[in-house]
């Protein structure tokens, strides 16, 4: 049974069974360094030959940092120091890796190419102009170390903290509410030490998390020994193309273009005898092809513009011309269609219409007057017309009487 003890600045993993029971219950009362005991009871495990490095303090136990390179195939690497922590990625032989600590027979890594951490997407905010960059939002917030084999919620081994403010690097994928991001700085991971072994002398500053500083392991100026002499040469293009990528990445997104850089990392990756080489370059090429993938989206996203700004200037056009064809019809007593009247079409009387509504009934009587008096009116019958003049109550026939001296023909 395993139970997590949080202290004021450690978080320790201790057994609940026999022995381990009362380290646990003087922890919890006065905060005694169980990780301090745990190593003076048991024999120290052998540990390769440490120098110092500047800010190794911030890592608890770390004293020192080294290059080292794996001695076996398929060798784990963990989220934490011991086989109960899940796996993260496997070394194979002759891979290097950076060690920052060493407790309790495990050493502590800097993540190799190809690691990846998680983060809560809501506390993220991604930059429109890089969505490849993403802002910190909150304080305090976890990132916990990633694994294919593991879903980003049961993924529990923080790794870090960040604060708000800091940026991460994005590697296109959201999975659960969750960010996959590069390791960012002080995030590490652990291997077991028997898989390991000092390859170089030790080094004053750790890589950063970069697939390209991995190409800066041999020193400037000196040339590989002669079993590594082609994996090493393909190490220098490899940091070339990596140098390149990061260049053309630094662009306007609609004027880059990763063609010939592909063209190049593809050769890398075919050739099977290639070792780090080949592995550096699948990652890379997986980064070339998410960045083409954004610039391939910015395009559609510009040509969908475009035809949206046709459509609406369309639309626009056709209401211009749909509203030129309204007529004003406020200046108008009555529109409707207009009839002869049987009722006033005695011989001596006033000529007098009917006008008609859209289901064909009589809603007033018209009559002309001034100007409309003396024109022909029988052109005017049987269309619908508007009538412009005097709206009168007529007794007669209970209906309103229309004197107008202004007919305008609408049909």
């Amino acid at each position: 049974m395993q139970a997590r003890v949080n202290c004021p600045e450690r978080a320790v993993r201790v057994s609940l069974s026999g022995g381990w029971l009362l380290v646990v219950l003087l922890v919890a009362v006065v905060g005694l360094p169980v990780a301090g005991w745990a190593q003076a009871e048991s024999n120290p495990p052998v540990q390769l030959p440490l120098t110092p490095v500047p800010g190794g303090a911030g890592m608890g136990e770390a004293r020192g940092s080294y290059v080292a390179e794996a001695v076996g195939n398929d060798v784990y690497i963990r989220s934490g120091p011991g086989t109960n922590f899940y796996h993260c990625g496997k070394l194979y032989a002759s891979d290097r890796v950076q060690v920052s600590k060493s407790q309790d027979g495990w050493s502590c890594i800097v993540p190799p190419p190809g690691s990846f951490s998680w983060i809560a997407a809501q506390y993220v905010s991604i930059n429109l102009q890089n969505p490849t960059m993403g802002l910190v939002t909150g304080d305090n917030v976890g990132v916990y170390a990633g694994s294919d084999y593991v879903l980003p919620m049961h993924s529990t081994s923080k790794q870090v903290s960040l604060n708000r403010g800091q940026l991460v690097k994005l590697l296109g994928e959201e999975k659960d509410n969750y960010y996959k991001i590069v390791p960012p700085q002080g995030a590490y991971l652990w291997v077991s030490s028997q898989f390991l072994q000092t390859a170089t002398p030790a080094v004053s500053k750790p890589p950063i998390v970069d697939v390209g500083a991995m190409a800066q392991a041999v020193p400037a100026g000196k040339p590989p020994a002669d079993a590594n002499a082609a994996p090493l040469a393909g190490l220098d293009l490899y940091h070339a193309l990596s140098e390149q990528v990061k260049a053309e990445h630094q662009k306007p997104i609609a004027e880059q273009n990763y063609a010939q850089i592909k063209k190049k990392l593809l050769e890398l990756v075919a050739n099977k005898d290639g070792g780090r080489t080949t592995r550096y370059a699948e990652y890379t090429l997986k980064q070339v092809e998410r960045y083409e993938l954004a610039c391939t989206v910015s395009k559609e996203m510009e040509l969908q513009n475009k035809e949206l700004q046709k459509v609406t200037a369309k639309i626009d056009e056709a209401r211009v011309t749909k509203l030129a064809q309204v007529v004003d019809t406020s200046k108008f007593a009555l529109v409707g269609k207009l009839e002869n009247s049987s009722v006033y079409g005695t011989a001596g009387s006033m000529k007098r219409f009917r006008m008609l509504d859209d289901s064909g009934k009589t809603v007033c009587y018209v009559t002309p007057t001034g100007t409309a008096a003396g024109m022909d009116l029988s052109k005017f019958v049987g269309h619908k017309v508007g009538l412009v003049g005097k709206i009168e109550p007529h007794e007669a026939t209970a209906r309103a009487l229309i004197q107008f001296n202004e007919i305008v023909q609408l049909d």
